[in-house]
């Protein structure tokens, strides 16, 4: 299972998860929910406490992914293949360009 924390400007937005079983879970924070009700990431995804669930990755996340060239200097330099979509997300986006940002989540051992 791997995990990313978004953030919106400075703020912790939700989380983003991968299961185990390759599905993506999409979860605001309470407070961001409370505090910023109409500060939705995207369209899609309005703000809401209930998670979002998708067996493909949202296409918000999908779209802050690199593209072409640039792509695939990241997937040799990481050695991320270009289809693992979250592995992607979670080294290339933590300083996009824009308001959001992907931190990863380091999962402890288990």
């Amino acid at each position: 299972m791997r995990k990313a924390a978004i953030y919106y400007k400075d703020v912790k937005a939700g989380t983003l998860t991968e299961t185990d079983e390759g599905e993506y879970v999409f979860q605001y924070e309470e407070n961001y929910a409370k505090e910023y009700p109409n500060q939705f990431l995207t369209f899609t995804i309005p703000v809401r406490i209930k998670s979002y669930t998708d067996k493909r990755l949202f296409p918000f996340f999908e779209g802050l992914i690199p593209e072409g060239w640039l792509l695939n200097i990241a997937s040799k330099n990481w050695k991320i293949n270009q289809n693992d979509r979250m592995g992607l997300l979670l080294a290339c986006c933590q300083n996009c360009i824009g308001a959001v940002s992907v931190q990863p989540i380091p999962q402890a051992d288990e």
